[in-house]
């Protein structure tokens, strides 16, 4: 069943709320309630805290109330963290005190067959028009507000700065494991929703709010199983339009299928009928977490206008591994314009090989890379431009960073680094990553990223092209 209007206009109070009760809030620190308590004071957030749980009257130097009843004033967002069996009750309280929305953390419901514990709480939800996230859920970041209701401490998982790219996630497992690694490369994002079972808000809804969000450009979905798949095809179809969605999905196989059952309650249904819908959507589907971040580093690039690609190198076997994965792709290698030669000549050492891959050679300095970018960049036969960068080599330094992001924000071209090596060259990467560029360890993974973000160029240029004007 579809969320009410009334509801779906309010998901806002649970991802920018300016009040939020935890119920179930504690003083041993081993237990959900205290991380998050601990995790919004510590996290800076600026709206009022109001912990709750009749067992104390005072947690982390703050007042304790009793019940949700017991807060003075309005309360956007109700985090709840206790047994499966108390829920119905609370959400009985939150209804009376007409708060927000509520987001549940706690396991216990349908994942175990307590179906019963669901329908109280949807019918709750549903006949109070209150907006419901989870529950067995990890819950929701928002960085740009310091939301924070996920469970972890923060000196054990790590928190993105604010960006442009939203995430959501069935699993609360697969959704921590993205927001560590995106916090650790210094990819920003912009929310980031965890809903476990969908029992009252499912994938369809959240997706409907995240096309609206003026902070979001790029929407990420971890998918088990859903509610509704004919509603998302749809909403997935209209969104995409907009802003890409891309898609990892879990429970390809038979014994996937049945994890996913025991794991938010929800049947995966057969993979070819979702391989199907997202092409029918034309979506963008990743077949693991590497490739998820691989697309996502790619997708904030300006658009392709086409599959031919100039490879720059300082190192000559790098760039003919790029071209073997070009060519492997079904991309093409692009002709060098004859003033974007006779240019490269003027810069380049006599020894050097101007061609496609352009070959700096290992003497590269950071000047040449910059020149080299340039000519790139106005050579109307070069679709995408691949840096392909040996940090290693004596003459680079820091100054490439400069080099390389000037290039990604100059936004004539999409443009993609290509870096391989160890811990020198990690650092480098990182450094890259924190500051936009797209950055990839090896040639393969980029261009199969490059190929899809192509595809899914090629599409939107269908959605953006006005038709031709005909004469009458």
């Amino acid at each position: 069943m579809a969320a009410s209007k009334e509801m779906l206009k309010r998901i806002n109070k649970i991802l920018e709320p300016k009040s939020i009760a935890v119920v179930g809030a504690s003083q041993a620190p081993e237990k959900v309630g205290h991380v998050i308590v601990r995790n919004l004071i510590e996290g800076r957030y600026g709206g009022k805290v109001y912990p709750v749980n009749p067992k104390y009257d005072k947690l982390l130097g703050m007042k304790c109330y009793h019940s949700v009843l017991d807060v003075p004033g309005n309360i956007d967002c109700v985090i709840i963290a206790t047994p499966a069996p108390t829920i119905p009750a609370i959400m009985e309280e939150c209804a009376k005190k007409k708060v927000g929305g509520v987001l549940m953390l706690s396991g216990g419901f349908e994942e175990v067959g307590r179906r019963d514990l669901a329908d109280a709480v949807r019918k709750i939800a549903e006949t109070n028009s209150i907006p419901t996230i989870g529950p067995n859920c990890l819950g929701v970041f928002n960085p740009y507000n310091h939301v924070d209701s996920i469970f972890f401490p923060m000196y054990k998982l790590g928190r993105p700065g604010p960006g442009n790219v939203s995430f959501i996630t069935q699993s609360g497992a697969v959704g921590s494991v993205i927001i560590d690694a995106a916090g650790y490369y210094g990819i920003g994002i912009a929310k980031f929703i965890s809903y476990g079972n969908a029992t009252v808000l499912d994938e369809t809804d959240l997706l409907g709010y995240l096309a609206e969000d003026r902070k979001t450009e790029i929407i990420i979905f971890y998918l088990e199983a859903v509610k509704d798949g004919r509603r998302l095809l749809a909403k997935m179809t209209e969104v995409n339009k907009k802003k890409p969605i891309l898609v990892l999905k879990a429970g390809r196989g038979a014994a996937g299928q049945s994890a996913a059952l025991s794991h938010t309650g929800n049947i995966a249904g057969s993979y070819l009928a979702y391989q199907a819908a997202f092409r029918q959507a034309k979506v963008t589907e990743a077949r693991s977490i590497d490739e998820l971040f691989d697309l996502m580093r790619i997708f904030g690039q300006p658009p392709a206008m086409g599959k031919k690609m100039g490879v720059i190198t300082n190192g000559g076997g790098l760039g003919v591994l790029t071209i073997d994965a070009v060519e492997e792709e079904g991309l093409a290698a692009a002709g060098l314009g004859e003033e974007t030669i006779a240019s490269l000549k003027k810069v380049l050492p006599s020894y050097g090989n101007i061609g496609n891959p352009l070959d700096l050679i290992a003497d590269a300095t950071v000047e040449l890379y910059e020149k080299a970018i340039e000519e790139y960049m106005k050579d109307g036969g070069v679709d995408f431009i691949i840096i392909c960068v040996l940090f290693q080599t004596p003459p680079m330094n820091e100054r490439i960073v400069n080099v390389l992001v000037n290039a990604a924000e100059d936004k004539r071209k999409p443009i993609a680094v290509v870096s391989v090596g160890g811990a020198y060259t990690e650092s480098y990467k990182k450094i890259l990553e924190s500051r936009g560029v797209p950055t990839f360890g090896s040639p393969n993974s980029a261009v199969k990223a490059i190929r899809k973000f192509i595809e899914y160029s090629k599409n939107m240029q269908k959605y953006t092209r006005k038709p031709k004007k005909t004469r009458g």
